[in-house]
């Protein structure tokens, strides 16, 4: 059963990146949700780690991109290239053309690049000239944030952010995992230690997406999920101080990716239903990046994950 197939690749990559299970978990959701992921955290917490492992336990391709301020589109996508001896121009794919990208510091990039990988990501392809360049079927990005240095960089639109299916927030881990970190790596480098793992076929991931979508989903669950996105859109609704903190609430996007992550959630718990706990588990990570906070709520200390923690208080459970 392919929903066993998926524990064990959860298995194996909890042996390849310690300390950061809801990373791992995040990265099995966006890819049977058939989505892009935001990654948020310090340098050094095993990002580029965690996409190449992913890689490993599918079939498909890595490619790794690091974003600085002198990116350039074409960089990404991809160029046509003149051939001098059949006096000719020829595509020369870009990096995108790969299964798993990770896009390494987003942020530096300027607004050019940053449009050029987030049309991709939306539209799954790439047009170069008056000629357009379909993506792999399989084609997920990582996208990485470093929240400690803003100076030069370029932040993402709330819009462009709306593009992702999740937002992450990770942190560093705590002293017994880092000894285990320790013993991972010192392995590694003496090639003690070497993890096998035989990957899954893209053909099994396919099915398991069809699986994911076809799952049961009760009509007042439906719901629930609905009225906890238009909390965010008419929150003086539901409640005065949740209306002064709220900006700007989710668009529909938010609410499709509430549906895809839910059952994503559901069924790596070997359920073929869904539960107000999976709604509840995922919606944090849909959120976090859809909502805007008032200047009132900023100037508060209040957090977009306390605007969420306060939503799920207020919305009714079915």
């Amino acid at each position: 059963m392919a929903v066993n197939e998926f524990s064990q690749l959860k298995e194996y990559l909890d042996t390849q990146i310690l300390g950061q299970s809801a990373l791992t978990e995040s990265l099995l959701i966006a890819l049977l949700a058939d989505g892009h992921l935001l990654v948020e955290g310090p340098p050094g917490l095993a990002k580029t780690r965690a996409v190449n492992a992913l890689a490993k336990g599918i079939e498909g391709s890595f490619q790794r991109v690091q974003f600085t301020p002198d990116l350039l589109p074409s960089d990404v996508t991809g160029t046509d290239i003149y051939r001098q001896q059949t006096n000719e121009f020829v595509f020369e794919k870009g990096p995108l053309f790969h299964h798993l990208i990770l896009a390494d510091e987003i942020n530096r990039a300027p607004a050019k690049v940053q449009s050029a990988l987030l049309e991709a990501m939306a539209e799954r392809q790439i047009t170069v000239g008056k000629t357009t360049y379909p993506l792999p079927e399989l084609f997920m990005v990582m996208a990485t944030q470093n929240p400690l240095e803003q100076e030069g960089t370029y932040p993402l639109p709330e819009a462009q952010l709306d593009r992702f299916l999740l937002h992450l927030n990770i942190d560093y881990p705590d002293a017994e995992t880092e000894v285990d970190i320790l013993r991972l790596t010192r392995g590694e480098a003496l090639e003690e230690y070497q993890a096998a793992y035989t990957p899954i076929s893209q053909a099994t991931l396919f099915e398991a997406r069809k699986t994911v979508l076809g799952m049961h989903l009760a009509e007042p669950l439906e719901q629930y999920l609905v009225q906890l996105i238009i909390a965010t859109r008419q929150p003086e609704r539901f409640d005065p101080t949740l209306a002064s903190w709220i900006e700007y609430g989710a668009s529909p996007r938010a609410t499709i990716a509430l549906d895809k992550c839910s059952r994503a959630h559901a069924w790596l718990q070997g359920r073929d239903f869904v539960t107000p706990e999976d709604i509840q588990a995922v919606v944090h990570n849909v959120l976090r990046h859809r909502i805007v906070l008032s200047y009132e709520a900023q100037a508060d200390g209040i957090t977009k994950d306390q605007v969420i923690s306060k939503i799920l208080e207020l919305v009714a459970v079915p």
